[in-house]
């Protein structure tokens, strides 16, 4: 692990699955800040041509921070990568490591400076809750088009928008890793979705949530991205999501109405009333 072989107490581990984007990598972890340096890095290096290492990274981070890279042998898409990241943390975790937090990042988003000092301080005054996220907002760094995603932030009323939207955006959120002991892997039977399904999991085993109302990660999106590129095969997924964790009939038939609504309506157009109704703040 990056040279040191002593056990290591870390407040979190920040996982990005990579796939051909060093340049993105980097923009993302030069945006990661936190006070007490206490901290790792785990990166899943997805079958990239160009093989992500050590040294391409340690100059973007702050001095000392434990960096960890998994080196898959061939591309078998984020959902595998993020599994071979999360059964390394339990491996390691009690072992090599003692870690009390993961958080995600993906190559290309920027965290707010204060972002994992947020997130680790809200966790540890607040016991209760096992999985945080944040607000976010998405911006296509080329055309500066951007809006801000806001959503509900005490479980209770969480659990109920679950049924219509992803409330977690996935490189917005930290968990305590002793929640993996519930559910250990995201699930590999909703393709593109595999986050909104992990969380609904999660839930479903009684994991406590809440989003911080700031908005403390810019997500980056362009029309050659994977989510919209996918976006059909994702929605569905989100689908299937819904009829599979959703509890309460009406609010799952709610649920799957908007889902196909989305699916027959253009990404242009959708983008474009989430610019209206969302604005940027």
């Amino acid at each position: 692990m990056n040279n040191k072989t002593t056990f290591l107490s870390l407040d979190f581990i920040v996982v990005i699955p990579c796939f051909n984007d060093k340049t993105g990598l980097i923009k993302s972890l030069q945006s990661i800040r936190y006070q007490n340096n206490n901290f790792a890095v785990l990166v899943i290096d997805d079958g990239s041509p160009d093989p992500i290492i050590v040294s391409d990274l340690s100059p973007q981070l702050p001095a000392d921070t434990t960096i960890e890279i998994i080196t898959l042998s061939k591309n078998v898409g984020i959902t595998k990568a993020l599994n071979a990241g999360l059964l390394w943390i339990v491996q390691q975790n009690g072992t090599r490591i003692n870690c009390k937090y993961v958080a995600r990042l993906d190559c290309g988003d920027l965290c707010a400076s204060d972002r994992f000092d947020k997130q680790v301080s809200f966790l540890d005054l607040h016991q209760e809750i096992d999985l945080l996220g944040t607000w976010c907002v998405f911006e296509d760094f080329e055309t500066g088009d951007k809006f801000v995603y806001s959503t509900p932030t005490r479980h209770k009323r969480i659990r109920r928008a679950m049924y219509f939207r992803n409330i977690f955006i996935h490189p917005t959120v930290m968990w305590r890793s002793t929640i993996m002991e519930k559910v250990k892997a995201y699930p590999e039977d909703f393709p593109h979705a595999e986050d909104y399904g992990l969380f609904y999991r999660w839930m479903d085993a009684d994991v406590r949530t809440a989003v911080l109302p700031e908005k403390l990660v810019t997500c980056r999106i362009s029309s050659e991205g994977l989510s919209l590129a996918n976006r059909q095969q994702q929605l569905r997924s989100r689908m299937k999501v819904v009829r599979t964790y959703g509890r309460n009939k009406l609010l799952r038939i709610l649920g799957e109405l908007k889902l196909w609504t989305l699916i027959a309506l253009p990404y242009s157009f959708v983008f474009k009333m989430k610019r209206i109704f969302a604005g940027v703040k």
